[in-house]
Parts: C-alpha cells; structure tokens; sequence
C-alpha cells in the first residue's frame, strides 16, 4: 500500500482530481490510499463544493482555507500548510495538477523534505513567462520524480529544457521518470458525457438550441484586469450576439462579474446586459458544462481546460490570448488565436461559421491516463 496526498485549489484542478479518484476507487483501492488537500485557493461552493458533489470525489480531508491574496503570500500561506500536513502523512508522493498557486506552492513543500513531486499535465509550455501559470508550471516539472505528459509536443518541450525522456526506475528528481500518458481531463469526458445531459436541464433552463450559440468564458487577470482587453473580448460578444444570429452564454467567475460591473465603460456595460441573445449566468458545474460545450456552435475561451474540451468534443475554438499550451488544436485547423481584439475574434468566428469541415485527430490519448498514472506510482515503489 502506497500513500498520496493529493493538492487541489481551483475548479480545473478538482476536475482533473476526480479522474484519479475514480481510478483508485474502482482499480487500485487495496493498493493506494489517497489524502486531498484543498488549499482554499479558489473556494465557494459554485466553485469547488458542488464539483466534489457532482463528480463523486472524496471531500477534502483538509481544506487550508487560504482565500484570495497576493501571489507571495497566498503561495507563502499554502507552503506552510501544505508542509505541516506532508511532515504528520510522510506520504510516498504528493501529486500535483498543472499551473496553478497550489501547485507552485506543494512543489515547494514537499521538494524541500525530499517527498517525490508527481506533476500531472508536465511539458505545458505557453512560452510566455509573463504568465505566473508559465512559472508554475516550469519549476514544478524540473522538481518532479514522476512527470506525466498529455501530448508528444509536452514531451518535445521537456526535451529541449534538457529532460532526458528515457530514464529508467528508479526515478528522482534528478532524474526524473518522464511518461506521455494522455490527457487526463479526457478521462472525465469519456465517463461523464453520456450522463451529462441526464442529470442537467440547463439547455432548457436557458431555452438554448444545439448549434445556435457561441460558448465564452474568460477568466485569466491578464483579460480581467486589463479595461482594454476586456472591452475588446465582451465587444466582440455583443457583436457576435448582434449580428452572426447566435446567442452567446457567459458563465462568469465571480471576481470576473464584479470586475465588469465596475471597470467596463458604461456604453458598453449597458450593450452587453441589454442584449437578450447574451446570457449572463453564474459559474457552472461541471457536468452543466460538458452539455454546453456538447451542444455550443462554437467555443471562445482563455481557459487552458476549455481549450481542451473544446476539442475533445469537436467544436471550433478561438482563443482569447495571444498564445495557447495546446498547439496541437492551432496546427490541426480547430482553433485560432485571436487574442483579446475584437475584429480577430469577430473574423475567427466567421471563419469557422463558414467552414464546411475541420478534421480533430486524435492527440489526448485513450481516456485511461489516470489508470495508467496509478500503475506507474505502484511499480516505482516496487522498483
């Protein structure tokens, strides 16, 4: 028997969690013990609380509540946190998902009492260290033991940062176990999309029609906080709505309703709330997504995990920022880099409005990477 303690902070992450979860619950229960930690990072029950719910994961055995603060302190507050708990478990690993505070933060606490780092969605590079998920995610995969890599491309990004992707057992972080996996998120759409429609009516709640409205969600500061980039995204909204005969549908993160309320100037404000084709609503659960992604003529995002899904489901994307981790769906024709400029969203969508056809090779694997994740912890201890 194997012990893990499994950090999560933000929705994406509680999402990816489940798939792992679900495949220790259903394989591996007699052979690994799993232990979450919620850092509060991102917490309300929209949020998180009705993620664990929905998707069958375990409540958190301890959630740090660390809220809402600057990026020194909030990640400062988490190391604390998370090394108090790592010092009581003495885990065999600590498992890590992507970009995101809490994952900067459990690199730091578990490499520093020497608890191999396993990094789930390694070799994501967006090449822009602008971006604090950049940093996140590079220094937890050069302190990881284990890197499990969704794509070839993270593999080639790895390669060229001086990875050797051949190592054998056993591994550490000088010489880490480097594996392409798969996508783990695609493991969550192959369990959960048949039942998705089963178990919301949010289609017929916002009295949608398949095909007939564009998917947004925005949500990165770099958007949120920037009134110039944020009136060019929510412009290009309200002329899609105006004139493409489409419907839009915006969940919005909380801070992201505020901030809109409060920066956007108010001809816009007033464009965007007036406008019937645009649905404003509150963030949604997961499974409420996956129906919206499913059905969405198109999807505009700045989410990484969107992205994604968007793929995974065969729906022309355009991305809000001026560059993706996920260049397999840019180079494939499925998505276009628009960045936040309202005529380049507006011209992308009626790219792909016009578009007869877009192939969507398969690039995220088999939806069995969290079994495959497993498999590989239990034979390192063994080796």
């Amino acid at each position: 028997m194997i012990k893990i303690v499994t950090v999560v902070g933000a929705r994406p992450q509680i999402i990816k969690a489940a798939a792992l979860s679900r495949a220790i619950r259903n394989s591996f229960s007699d052979a690994i013990q799993e232990i979450i930690i919620h850092t509060g990072q991102h917490y309300d029950t929209n949020m998180s609380q009705v993620f664990f719910e929905e998707l069958g994961i375990p409540s958190p055995h301890i959630n740090l509540n660390i809220g809402s603060a600057s990026h020194g302190k909030q990640t400062a507050m988490m190391i604390q946190g998370i090394e108090e708990i790592l010092l009581a478990e003495k885990p065999d690993y600590i498992v890590l998902y992507g970009d995101t505070n809490s994952t900067l933060a459990g690199t730091v606490a578990a490499s520093k009492i020497h608890i191999p780092v396993v990094h789930i969605e390694a070799g994501l590079r967006s090449f822009n260290k602008s971006m604090p998920e950049e940093i996140n995610r590079i220094m937890c995969d050069h302190a990881s033991t284990l890197l499990f890599v969704p794509t070839a491309t993270g593999i080639k990004n790895l390669e060229r940062e001086g990875f050797t992707t051949g190592n054998k057992a056993p591994y550490s972080s000088d010489k880490p176990g480097v594996f392409h996996c798969g996508d783990i998120m695609f493991d969550n759409l192959v369990y959960f999309a048949e039942i998705a429609g089963q178990r919301t009516n949010i289609m017929e709640t916002l009295k949608l029609k398949e095909n007939e409205f564009v998917l947004c969600t925005i949500h990165r500061d770099n958007n949120t906080d920037s009134p110039d980039r944020l009136q060019e995204i929510i412009g290009a909204m309200c002329t899609i709505a105006e004139h493409m005969n489409l419907s839009v549908v915006l969940p919005l993160h909380p801070r992201t309703s505020k901030i809109i309320e409060h920066k956007l100037p108010a001809d816009m404000h007033k464009r965007l709330i007036n406008n019937n084709n645009i649905h404003l609503i509150p963030p949604v659960s997961y499974l409420e997504m996956i129906v919206l992604e499913k059905n969405a003529r198109l999807i505009l995002t700045d989410s990484g995990g969107v992205q994604k899904e968007a793929y995974f489901f065969k729906k022309p994307l355009v991305v809000a920022r001026p560059e993706t981790e996920w260049v397999e769906i840019i180079e494939n024709g499925a998505g276009i880099i628009a960045d936040a400029d309202e005529v380049k969203i507006t011209d992308s969508v009626k790219h792909f409005l016009n578009l007869k056809t877009i192939d969507f090779p398969n690039v995220f694997g088999d939806g069995h990477a969290a079994e495959f994740i497993c498999r590989t912890m239990l034979e390192q201890k063994m080796s």
